[in-house]
């Protein structure tokens, strides 16, 4: 089966504290994201999200239904954002062609029936990495460039956090019930992301680091303000980020990664900043 999902269910900030290194990594660390010929899906329960991947190397792959969403198709009841990491690829939904190069975006709102991921080179196979959340209307499905999106820069050298922001699925580029997506690139030098660190309650988040250099890794920080826990994660790992806790990391080397989310609102700005001299 192309399909392959596990569900991770919500942890609250009191259980957290008294978790060790093994239990962190259990609960939040999505290790494998893309397999060859397969659809690998984290099913959370903060706010329903769901985050994975999909690698087509030797056949196309289908989006299917799994069992706990009780529904004749995936997205009979969600929406899912699409950014491909890898080379060259096609999304089909319902008839319609979608071809991603690496970095663009997708959206596919409720109700879309049939998907299915392809790459346009076996020897580089696109890297599909996956959002998806409970979607309460039916949005148009539309592509994302880079250049369609909205980009800031943020940070500076001196603090190590120079980084370019690309906010590729946010409200003012495209509608979504809840799904926000975007990606962030530490520029050479810079290394950590997201500093000073921040939390909101109002939603929940999951980060997907790639474009890690080989033999090197990404320390991803986090727990409450006052309680913060560390998982060091490799290339193409997703980590998930409760609401209640704040989401930062500091590479060995500068990297990339997507952030994900949703919740709330859709207010890309709604965020509680948290003093880097408060962190312990």
């Amino acid at each position: 089966m192309s399909m392959q999902f596990d569900v991770r269910y919500a942890v609250s900030p009191q259980e957290t504290k008294q978790m060790d290194t093994e239990a962190l990594r259990k609960n939040f660390l999505i290790e494998t994201v893309f397999a060859a010929d397969q659809i690998q899906l984290t099913y959370t329960h903060y706010d329903r999200y769901m985050a994975g991947g999909t690698m087509p190397v030797s056949k196309s792959v289908k989006l299917e239904t799994i069992d706990p969403l009780k529904a004749e198709f995936f997205l009979e009841r969600r929406e899912m954002g699409i950014i491909n990491v890898g080379g060259a690829g096609t999304v089909e939904a319902d008839g319609q062609r979608f071809e991603l190069q690496n970095k663009e975006a997708l959206y596919l709102g409720r109700g879309t029936k049939d998907v299915t991921f392809s790459s346009a080179d076996s020897g580089n196979p696109a890297k599909f990495y996956i959002n998806s959340a409970p979607a309460h209307h039916a949005y148009p499905s539309k592509k994302v460039t880079r250049e369609q999106a909205e980009v800031v820069e943020l940070g500076s050298l001196e603090t190590a956090n120079a980084r370019t922001i690309t906010k590729l699925l946010v409200a003012g580029v495209i509608e979504t019930c809840q799904v926000q997506m975007g990606m962030t690139e530490l520029k050479t030098g810079s290394v950590w992301n997201t500093m000073p660190a921040h939390s909101h309650d109002r939603r929940m988040e999951v980060y997907l680091y790639f474009d890690v250099p080989a033999e090197q890794s990404v320390c991803h920080f986090m727990g409450e303000p006052t309680e913060t826990r560390h998982i060091w994660m490799q290339n193409e790992q997703a980590v998930i980020s409760p609401p209640w806790s704040i989401h930062s990391g500091s590479g060995t080397s500068n990297y990339t990664f997507i952030w994900g989310m949703a919740g709330e609102n859709l207010d890309y700005g709604d965020m509680d900043i948290r003093k880097i001299t408060e962190l312990r």
